[in-house]
């Protein structure tokens, strides 16, 4: 009979995606079946599945970890936060409605039919679900309608482990503080903890575990070390990316600056240049300037194409930009950053904002116009210059142009695929995941002067997931966790 367990955090990021995702490969190594499953999740790193629609990012490492297909049923609800408009909600991975986050507390009841059908399914096609919470389960305020904590876990009848983040302080004070605020029932459901990314001498914190313990009454399930290969890894938030305007690997060959713009998504675009020893990769926020011995400017995905374009002008970063191209530089814009490059992004339905047309950058000769409905396909094809590639589509909107007529890569299917400028300094794409294609990556990386990298980028995630399995069974009761769920 399938069995489940939800992990739930003090906070957000506290680490429940990355214990999930180690629990899940530890748990298929052991030759379980794992279904990965997050009732409702907010970003706006998401990934297209199998069964054509999306989930977030985070679901889709831990299904890898699990080594099963995607399926929309392990994210039920995404929120998809964007401009004016507030938040895109996906269920069972289509748009189905956008909303203010006021309006959204009486929406959710609305979802919970959804949610416990996508976990029914989940339960029913695997020995284990790892489900996994989101934000804080101490938020008392949004107990009533809950659909993401403890209002699931008691709908689902499911254990709960709360993992708590040693590393920004106050551990003790946040496990055995959400005792004393969540109702006996939900404390009552919360059958151990977890004390996650802990830095030095275990045996310093023994007396902190067995504290944390004993004012609880739950079962301590371990004390788990840092794990540095997690840069390795897909991040599901933005608030992953380094802070600031500072630099990147020093003394590489090619320098590659990216804006950091409000509404960015999809940003594991850039996790495979983060790994590529010859890159130095430049992330620039607002008060930055876009520095001027780039070698490549890099746009990446936007949730509010419209409103990152207007961000991007208020930056400055349009006349950077347009100096670098004067310079000679290459421009690759992914998605958002593609309709961004072009002579105008119209909307005519509103779906970002206001309905109306705005001009863009004007460096490639094409025109967008942005729809109510979502392209969400896997694709594969080869680029112009023979470089083969596979990854994924997921964008509103059509562009045409005279540039268009100079495509970036033929898909699989025949299609085209974006647009190259008439100098050829400037290409934009619809393709995600392009640059985690080792041939692709290294095309790229030739055409701005480096040397061919042996970077096999997939493969170190494998490994990175291996290592985070062999590192969660050494230092968690993972036996203890299994026995708990039901």
């Amino acid at each position: 009979m399938s069995r489940a367990i939800m992990f739930q955090g003090t906070g957000s990021d506290v680490g429940k995606s990355l214990v999930v995702a180690g629990l899940a490969r530890a748990l298929a190594n052991r030759g379980m079946s794992v279904a990965p499953f997050k009732p409702q999740n907010m970003s706006n790193n998401a990934a297209v599945t199998e069964d054509g629609g999306e989930i977030g990012r985070a679901q889709a490492l831990q299904a890898r970890a699990a080594k099963v297909p995607l399926t929309v049923h392990m994210n039920p609800v995404l929120l998809k936060p964007q401009s004016e408009v507030g938040a895109q909600i996906v269920v069972q991975g289509r748009v189905w409605a956008t909303a203010k986050a006021a309006e959204y507390q009486g929406i959710k009841p609305q979802l919970m039919p959804a949610v416990m059908d996508s976990f029914a399914r989940m339960k029913a096609s695997a020995d284990i679900v790892l489900v996994e919470g989101a934000g804080s389960a101490s938020e008392t305020n949004l107990r009533v309608n809950d659909i993401a904590n403890m209002g699931f876990a008691e709908a689902a009848d499911i254990p709960v482990v709360l993992i708590g983040d040693i590393d920004r302080g106050g551990v003790i004070a946040s496990l055995v503080g959400t005792k004393q605020v969540v109702s006996q029932a939900d404390a009552a459901r919360i059958v151990g903890f977890i004390v996650n990314r802990f830095r030095g001498d275990p045996a310093l914190f023994a007396d902190g575990m067995t504290e944390i313990a004993r004012q609880t009454g739950w079962h301590a399930f371990g004390l788990l070390p840092f794990f540095t290969d997690a840069a390795k890894l897909p991040a599901e938030d933005a608030l992953a990316l380094s802070y600031g305007n500072g630099a990147g690997r020093k003394g590489a060959r090619v320098k590659i600056v990216v804006p950091i713009l409000p509404h960015i998504s999809n940003f594991d675009d850039l996790d495979p240049l983060e790994a590529e020893p010859e890159v130095e990769l430049v992330k620039v926020r607002p008060g930055g300037a876009l520095p001027g011995d780039a070698d490549l400017v890099l746009l990446v995905g936007s949730k509010a194409t419209i409103a990152d374009l207007e961000a991007f002008r208020a930056a400055g970063f349009d006349i950077d930009l347009a100096a670098h191209i004067r310079r000679g530089g290459q421009v690759l814009g992914l998605c958002g950053g593609y309709q961004m490059l072009g002579r105008s992004i119209a909307d005519p339905q509103g779906v970002e904002g206001p309905a109306g047309t705005v001009a863009g950058l004007g460096h490639l000769d094409v025109e967008t116009v942005l729809t109510g409905e979502k392209s969400l396909v896997s694709v594969k094809g080869t680029s112009t210059d023979g470089a083969p590639f596979a990854g994924y589509e997921m964008h509103m909107g059509r562009t045409t142009g005279e540039d268009c007529g100079r495509p970036f890569a033929h898909l699989s299917d025949g299609r085209p695929d974006g647009a190259v400028s008439l100098s050829g300094r400037v290409t934009g794409t619809y393709v995600h995941g392009l640059l985690a294609d080792d041939a692709q990556r290294n095309a790229w990386l030739k055409r701005l002067g480096a040397p061919s990298s042996d970077l096999a980028y997939e493969a170190g995630v494998e490994a990175a997931l291996d290592g985070l399995a062999t590192h969660v069974e050494a230092h968690l009761d993972v036996d203890g966790i299994i026995a708990n769920a039901r």
